[in-house]
């Protein structure tokens, strides 16, 4: 396995594009499934999520082809399976976002349960309430679930859970209503971007659908999604990451294809911080020069900050005199990170779902080991900051979320070097089999 050697104490400054959104192209990828015809989609980013559901689905007989410049080709006219093995949806959790777009264009579908979350509880009763609503017929077995319908039928629905509406559960329920009979109505409904994009994706396709963006989607059924052509929005966990290493570091860097217009939660927090904004054709300037400010900030879902960020800003808030507090409203046990940073000689105090960070005059490098995907980002950002060599292992957290993530810090200024740090049995991903469908089958039932 490979960690990073992170040199510190470099100002990032140049520019550096935005790839296409993670949490948009999985929905994406998911429901294309449910589509008659070939889906084309531009600025599908290279992570080793996207790869793992690309396996998932070739694994249906989905046909997949991946061009040069980030466009990928599907076809999902030849299925040979209703299955979501175990093996693979344990990688991923967007794993589950199958089970709609299965259900409703083949009234069957087995979907392993995706298991334990190192960021916390995130149930998946959600999606089979709302699935059950329009008339699936849904039970568990032997830790998979088994869904079947006749024939879906629309209603209405509310999708609030405990820690608010339910993202995947919302496109889910989404894709499964768009081939449904009659209308839907989805209330609590998520109002992230990336279910946005895939209701645009779906009425390209010929669904009907309404309010997407907003707390109430309505969708008229229609008989069957046809072919489709389809850009990804861009990445705003990744223009946020890229915002913030900008601030953590003192520097001044230009982020092309930034998502200005999907960010304004994270914009705010950074102003208020003290950090430079400015926004032009060119794309987004962040700079840092001055004095910092702490700040109290709650993340909550969209458009509140976001999760996906909070590690992140932690990392550069361990650097902002005075005392801050950071709240995670979404996912109140997401504090991992913070005893890394501690190593790093961070001050930080976690107390329930909140973390009181009061700044310190540097940082210093440190054996870090991270322990999911944006608590990976944040301690490359604190690595970078700090005064020394950083060692953070377990980066293949990174791979999931990120594409050439080192790469494009290293073009800024900073100094990631990849080591081998030899064999991690925690990390080494199950290799994709060459199902023969009929064992599958016998094995899952």
């Amino acid at each position: 396995m490979e960690m990073f050697r992170i040199a510190g104490g470099t100002r990032l400054a140049g520019s550096i594009r935005v790839e296409g959104s993670k949490n948009a192209a999985l929905p994406i990828l998911a429901a294309s499934v449910a589509i008659t015809g070939n889906v084309q989609l531009e600025q599908v980013p290279k992570l080793q999520d996207v790869t793992t559901m690309s396996t998932l689905l070739q694994g249906m007989g989905v046909s997949i082809t991946r061009g040069h410049d980030n466009t990928v080709v599907m076809n999902s006219n030849e299925i040979t399976s209703t299955i979501a093995p175990y093996e693979l949806v344990r990688q991923m959790r967007a794993g589950i976002c199958v089970l709609g777009p299965l259900l409703a264009r083949f009234g069957t579908a087995t979907v392993a349960l995706p298991g334990g979350c190192k960021i916390g509880h995130r149930p998946v009763d959600l999606h089979l309430q709302g699935l059950s609503a329009l008339g699936a017929d849904i039970r568990i077995e032997s830790g998979n679930i088994v869904a079947s319908a006749r024939q879906l039928r629309g209603c209405e629905l509310d999708l609030l859970g405990s820690h608010g509406p339910t993202v995947t559960g919302t496109c889910n329920v989404m894709v499964a209503a768009a081939l449904a009979q009659g209308t839907t109505v989805i209330r609590n409904a998520a109002r992230e971007p990336e279910v946005a994009d895939l209701a645009r994706f779906l009425n390209s396709a010929g669904a009907n659908i309404e309010g997407q963006g907003t707390s109430v989607i309505e969708i008229q059924g229609v008989e069957q999604l046809g072919p489709v052509h389809h850009t990804i929005i861009a990445d705003r966990i990744e223009a946020a990451t890229l915002a913030i290493a900008a601030a953590i570091t003192g520097g001044s860097i230009l982020i092309e294809n930034a998502p200005t217009e999907h960010m304004q939660s994270v914009l705010d927090i950074l102003r208020e911080i003290g950090v430079l904004l400015k926004q032009s054709s060119d794309g987004l300037h962040v700079s840092a020069a001055g004095q910092l400010t702490p700040i109290v900030a709650d993340i909550n879902p969209y458009p509140g900050f976001p999760t996906d960020a909070q590690a992140q800003l932690m990392a550069l808030l361990t650097l902002v005199p005075g005392e801050s507090r950071v709240t995670d409203n979404v996912f109140p046990e997401r504090f991992m990170h913070a005893a890394e940073l501690i190593r790093m000689g961070a001050d930080i105090d976690v107390r329930g779902k909140s973390a009181v960070i009061r700044g310190v005059p540097s940082l210093s490098a440190a054996p870090v080991m991270a322990s999911d995907l944006r608590a990976s980002a944040a301690l490359v950002l604190a690595g970078i900051a700090a005064k020394g060599v950083t060692e953070i292992r377990r980066v293949y957290h990174l791979y999931r979320g990120y594409q050439q993530f080192d790469s494009k810090l290293n073009s800024l200024g900073a100094r990631i070097l990849r080591v081998d740090d030899g064999p991690d049995q925690d990390s080494v991903p199950i290799p994709a089999p060459h199902w023969d469908i009929r064992n599958v089958r016998e094995s899952c039932d």
